[in-house]
């Protein structure tokens, strides 16, 4: 079992940045195949992936968000960070950590989750 804690969420202004962190449990990097990612979900909305990584660092992003937001991680820390700069309205959801243990399965785990608001 891995658990997956997020923080870092908050409101800001169109324009801003926030960065969020996702802390995993320990047995998160015991298998060099694992996934993670993060994604959002607005009230109305779809479920939507908005970046995954790899072990390795390979990283693949949403269309929208592609050079605004920056997947990161550090396995030494077992912790994943997302940078998201030039924050639009539209970016506002619950975000949500996952992982699991392949590239085809990056969200059998998932965090608590946290709101990131960003106001016009």
């Amino acid at each position: 079992q891995v658990e997956l804690v997020e923080s870092g969420g908050g409101s800001v202004q169109s324009g801003g940045s926030l960065r969020l962190s996702c802390a995993a449990s320990d047995s998160i990097n015991a298998d060099s195949s694992r996934c993670m990612a993060w994604f959002r979900q607005a009230p109305g909305k779809e479920r939507e992936e908005v970046a995954r990584i790899d072990y390795n660092g390979i990283k693949r992003y949403l269309n929208s968000v592609r050079g605004r937001f920056t997947i990161s991680q550090d396995n030494a820390k077992n912790t994943m960070f997302l940078q998201m700069n030039a924050l639009k309205p539209e970016d506002t959801a619950m975000y949500y950590c996952t992982a699991g243990p392949a590239l085809s399965w990056c969200n059998k785990y998932w965090g608590q989750g946290t709101q990131v608001t960003v106001s016009s």
